[in-house]
């Protein structure tokens, strides 16, 4: 059984997912928002940084999906996303997770069926994939989402014997 996280990165609200691997589909572990507040950047992103190795350090993760930046009309919040995503990212690492980017179409292609779905559909699939009784906030159904769909990703290499293949340059290597 493998814990897995996802984040949903933001400048003012990161969402985290973390569910646990069976081989035979995942179960709900924990989700919930980092809230940043409104103050400067800089240490908005250290409340980014220090919030994920926070939920790293309380339920144990061994792998990530986080969403990659997608470019928006504005360039600047693009920046301040990927600079979440950036904080988000060296608390994984420090802490020596493997990590795996997907695209919002990827993950809503792997929970929905269709990479046209919005943040609705996908709340509500992950609350049946899951089990919830009880909807979780939309940036913590997106982790959840993006954690769902680095499974089914983790799980379409296993029979390929590589799940423990490495990223480099958008390749696999062994």
């Amino acid at each position: 059984m493998t814990l897995i996280l996802g984040i949903d990165p933001g400048s003012r609200i990161t969402g985290y997912g973390v569910v646990r691997d069976t081989g035979r589909g995942c179960e709900y572990v924990a989700s919930g928002c980092i809230r940043t507040g409104d103050g400067p950047l800089a240490e908005r992103l250290q409340i980014v940084f220090r919030g994920v190795s926070e939920v790293i350090r309380t339920h144990g993760p061994v792998t990530m999906g986080i969403e990659q930046v997608f470019m928006a009309r504005n360039a600047d919040s693009a920046l301040k996303l990927g600079q979440a995503r950036g904080a988000a990212i060296v608390a994984a690492v420090e802490a020596g997770l493997e990590i795996s980017e997907y695209t919002a179409t990827q993950v809503k292609q792997a929970v929905v069926g269709t990479g046209a779905a919005d943040k609705q559909q996908v709340q509500m699939m992950v609350m049946h994939l899951l089990k919830l009784v009880q909807k979780p906030q939309i940036d913590a159904s997106d982790a959840l989402g993006i954690a769902l769909c680095h499974a089914h990703h983790r799980q379409s290499l296993i029979p390929h014997g590589l799940a423990s293949a490495k990223r480099r340059g958008g390749r696999l290597r062994l």
